[in-house]
């Protein structure tokens, strides 16, 4: 068979289980696709479907109580299953590679970047010499300017977006033919994700490598990828085109899925989000004929019984459900309703002048310059902007965790709060909590959930006895757990559980203020919905007020009222939510929205970013953002740097274009 004809990856009928305590526990059933040279796969569904298990059986690198009970892996005709450890090694090295999520874990730390990029081509043969000047050629490659300064860095002198593409160049050492990308961009912004992304799209194009990619955000998937599984339960259940399984999905679950987002620029008070009832089963539980059935609003007896064929309801298409003339129903059923609040209250949190400088390597940082802000009752304030901004760090000084520069003030109920939490009263600590983005590292996983919310009420409300139960037993119900989840640890739920516990933790003391940072990024997209439509209900029924960080501009336009764009610790902008987003923007917001991956496919115009975010110790002169901004006014732009002016009601923006400019320039009615 020719290289031409033959896929770069054919799954055949995959099945695995995994060996729990001497018993085979399945997980892939009968999993089969095929990738093309050149083409791009998408696998996507929720955590514990079976997508990464695919792609580690398909090169045969399963943990060792993993075991591929029937079916084949075929790279470019091989089959790796039965492959020996040699043959095995070989292969691996010379035409396989992945790309794993955190780039922080595949790189040593204690090892400058560049020796590690160069033993990928010492493994593969090459000298020291000329190992060293193939691996400056492979940072040129992913597109790292003055790679050669690089090569002498270290793993965490490199942004995350940096550290991904060093990761991506050693993984391109040996020309793939087959690119595994396992989540290969959550936790990056949204210009360096643009970025990651781009550079995967060219150099398959460049190389002709396959590729197989496995997200959660299913913009990513759509902006990738040719075609797309959706796994649930260890089964692929439909198959497509991306943008045609996306745009008109045939499978009750894969409609599920989309609902669960907030697309379009959906807000909470325009609707509820759909949340897919139950959850997937457990590892190697019995199954009904149709592994959906169980969470499915079509399901009938027959789905039980009889193991639903493969159709074709459209060309290109294959779903495995037997009633795919009904899914039309369940796409155009109504949202549902908004969650209606009281309105917003009077301001509970307000921010003058508000600065914070570093001192690093004798040189002083500005993080934060001279922020004003307020927070009224009950609204939700988006912070905006990409890693390095000052976004966390306006979260830490309000918290109390950094103490801001002398002459900020920071107000709760028009009262001045020190700087540190240590020296401020009870009552003013309890006022602002935080939700972490991982609650596995923010919850004490030798206690019980009643002991970790306990805590909280005695700690930060000050009650016990009688009332503490009564509290406990609203808040769970608030948060939507039940009083069994209240004996079991953390590590016995999974992480949407751990999430509103997480959630309960933070309003166990009664707080004013809410600092949600990342509350989703690592959740599901029906976890992610149940868990924005909880933070809905509790700011409607505590009139909590929300101050919410995310790299997920989708998750923040859902859930606030007004946004704040952070660019190297000055506001850039700041207005009400619709204006931010509905635009004329700031070329800075007009860049990071440009940029998102949407699973409504991308925006007609993207505004590429050149170069890195400048150096905090060495600013540029004028507007900080002329450097990179490409629609700079040469002349004036480094000259000056604008005043942060009111463009519109509530609108302000930091610019030296006149808004209406802006508004013909980015071609807003």
């Amino acid at each position: 068979m020719s290289a031409i004809n033959t896929a770069a990856l054919s799954v055949e009928n995959l099945e695995v289980a995994y060996d729990v305590r001497g018993i085979l526990r399945p997980v892939l059933r009968g999993v089969s696709f095929e990738i093309r040279p050149g083409e791009a796969y998408g696998l996507v569904g929720e955590s514990g479907c079976g997508k990464s298990t695919t792609a580690y059986a398909a090169v045969n690198y399963l943990p060792s109580n993993g075991r591929v009970t029937a079916g084949r892996s075929l790279i470019e005709g091989e089959d790796v299953i039965g492959m020996s450890g040699v043959r095995l090694q070989e292969l691996r090295a010379s035409r396989v590679s992945m790309v794993y999520q955190d780039p922080g874990q595949s790189l040593n730390p204690t090892l400058k970047v560049g020796g590690q990029v160069a033993e990928a081509f010492r493994v593969l043969g090459a000298s020291k010499t000329e190992a060293r000047e193939r691996a400056i050629e492979a940072l040129r490659r992913v597109r790292i300017a003055d790679a050669e300064r690089v090569m002498d860095r270290y793993p965490y002198q490199l942004s995350g977006g940096m550290q991904q593409r060093a990761v991506i160049a050693m993984a391109l050492a040996c020309d793939p033919q087959l690119l595994i990308l396992d989540e290969p961009t959550t936790g990056l912004d949204a210009t360096v994700e643009a970025e990651v992304l781009d550079l995967v799209s060219t150099l398959r194009q460049e190389t002709g490598a396959a590729v197989l990619l496995i997200a959660h955000n299913l913009g990513v998937v759509r902006r990738i990828c040719d075609r797309v599984g959706v796994m649930y339960a260890g089964r692929i259940i439909e198959e497509g085109l991306a943008a045609e399984v996306f745009d008109e999905p045939q499978h009750p679950y894969t409609v599920g899925l989309l609902r669960s987002l907030p697309r379009r620029g959906a807000s909470k008070s325009e609707r509820r989000l759909d949340t897919i009832p139950g959850s997937l089963p457990l590892i190697g539980s019995e199954l009904p004929a149709c592994v959906f059935q169980d969470r499915c609003a079509l399901a009938t007896d027959e789905c039980r019984t009889i193991v639903p064929p493969a159709s074709h309801p459209l060309p290109r298409r294959t779903v495995y459900c037997h009633h795919v003339s009904e899914v039309g129903t369940l796409a155009a059923a109504p949202m549902q309703a908004p969650t209606v609040g009281s309105g917003l209250g009077e301001v509970v949190l307000s921010l003058e002048n508000v600065s914070k400088t570093f001192k690093q390597g004798g040189y002083e940082v500005r993080a934060l310059v001279d922020v004003d802000l307020d927070l009224r009752a009950g609204e939700t304030l988006g912070l905006v902007g990409e890693s390095g901004c000052g976004k966390t760090t306006l979260a830490k000084v309000i918290l109390g965790i950094h103490a801001a520069d002398p002459g900020s003030v920071i107000e709760l109920d028009g009262q001045q709060l020190v700087g540190l939490t240590t020296g401020r009263k009870r009552d003013e600590r309890r006022a602002i909590q935080i939700i972490f983005q991982n609650p596995d590292s923010a919850l004490n996983r030798s206690k019980t959930v009643r002991a970790i919310l306990e805590r909280g009420l005695q700690k930060l409300a000050g009650i016990r006895g009688a009332e503490a139960e009564q509290r406990l037993a609203t808040l769970i119900e608030e948060v939507r757990l039940s009083p069994r989840h209240l004996d079991m640890r953390p590590r016995a739920l999974s992480g949407g559980l751990k999430q509103r516990v997480a959630i309960a933790s933070a309003f166990s003391g009664g707080p004013r203020i809410v600092v949600c940072d990342e509350p989703t990024s690592a959740l599901d997209v029906s976890v992610q919905a149940a868990i924005l439509n909880l933070l809905g209900d509790l700011q409607r029924d505590e009139q909590a007020s929300y101050i919410v960080i995310s790299h997920d501009l989708g998750v923040v336009r859902y859930l606030s009222d007004r946004i704040a764009v952070l660019y190297l610790g000055r506001l850039m902008e700041l207005g009400p939510a619709e204006a931010v987003f509905g635009g004329p923007h700031h070329p800075y917001t007009e860049a990071l929205l440009s940029a998102v991956p949407s699973v409504d496919g991308d925006p007609p115009d993207r505004i590429r970013l050149t170069g890195e975010l400048p150096s905090a110790i060495n600013l540029p002169t004028g507007c900080v953002f002329h450097t990179r901004c490409p629609r700079a006014i040469k002349g004036t732009c480094e000259a000056s740097e604008p005043p942060l002016a009111e463009v519109a009601d509530g609108h302000m923006m930091r610019c030296h274009i006149p808004i209406d400019e802006l508004r013909v320039l980015q071609r807003v009615d």
